[in-house]
């Protein structure tokens, strides 16, 4: 897993397909991964950012036909908080060990 976190890589990846195929069982995995969050220092920090990306991507699509175009921080949010995750998720795999 440390491998797919310098890589870049987040391995509990939902995907296009499976988001696209299964809504719902793409919401309960996300949903199983967000949990960790209350692991974090300040869950927050790394929630509100994504939540107010979220909510520009709403309302520039609403009405709009052009592609968004700050699509790049929404990922890079998203990315940030998935890197966190990541890490509680090794560090409780480590302290079982």
């Amino acid at each position: 897993m440390l491998r797919t976190l310098v890589e870049g890589v987040m391995s509990w990846m939902i995907g296009r397909t499976a988001a696209l195929s299964d809504p719902e069982a793409a919401r309960r995995k996300a949903l199983a991964k967000l949990r960790d969050l209350a692991e974090l220092d300040d869950p927050e920090s790394v929630v509100v950012p994504i939540l107010l990306d979220a909510i520009l991507i709403v309302e520039s699509y609403r009405g709009a036909r052009h592609q968004i175009s700050f699509l790049p921080e929404l990922t890079e949010s998203v990315d940030a908080m998935l890197r966190e995750l990541t890490i509680v998720e090794k560090a409780k795999v480590w302290a079982a060990e």
